[in-house]
């Protein structure tokens, strides 16, 4: 996994070993969402709803194993089926921070090239997005990797 960052963004770029429609499908359809988002290894996804569309919105929630619940939401700006998304992203606990994520998905044969930019998260947050988004990308490709 390659990253970049800076004081209120942060770039990482991998790949995953499953189709680019597998990888679409896990950002896009609840039912996947369920399996592997949020960063903790033993955390579980307890709701997803996502309107995939622009101006639609998306709300998950999850719970690490400590049983600490998040809430992330936020607003789809761009949608190009297979290949990118744009989004806001907001968390419930902290309502006065808005970021932005850009999801690029591009094709490499069996596998996808995923590049993942989340911006002016800023210092009024106080999650480790560079920590939370490795570990929950790890998550990610267990899971496509397991099931291709």
């Amino acid at each position: 996994m390659d990253k970049e960052t800076s004081k209120d963004s942060l770039f990482i770029e991998t790949t995953i070993h499953a189709s680019v429609e597998k990888v679409w499908e896990a950002w896009t359809e609840p039912s996947v969402i369920m399996n592997w988002f949020g960063s903790d290894p033993k955390g579980k996804v307890l709701n997803a709803k996502l309107d995939v569309r622009p101006g639609g919105s998306f709300e998950v929630t999850f719970k690490d194993a400590d049983q600490t619940e998040h809430t992330c939401s936020g607003i789809y700006s761009e949608i190009e089926k297979l290949s990118k998304l744009t989004f806001t992203w907001h968390w419930k606990s902290e309502p006065s921070v808005e970021s932005f994520v850009v999801l690029l998905l591009t094709e490499e044969g069996k596998s996808t090239k995923m590049q993942f930019e989340h911006i002016n998260f800023g210092n009024g947050s106080k999650h480790d997005y560079i920590k939370g988004w490795q570990s929950t990308f790890l998550k990610l490709a267990q899971l496509l990797e397991d099931n291709p």
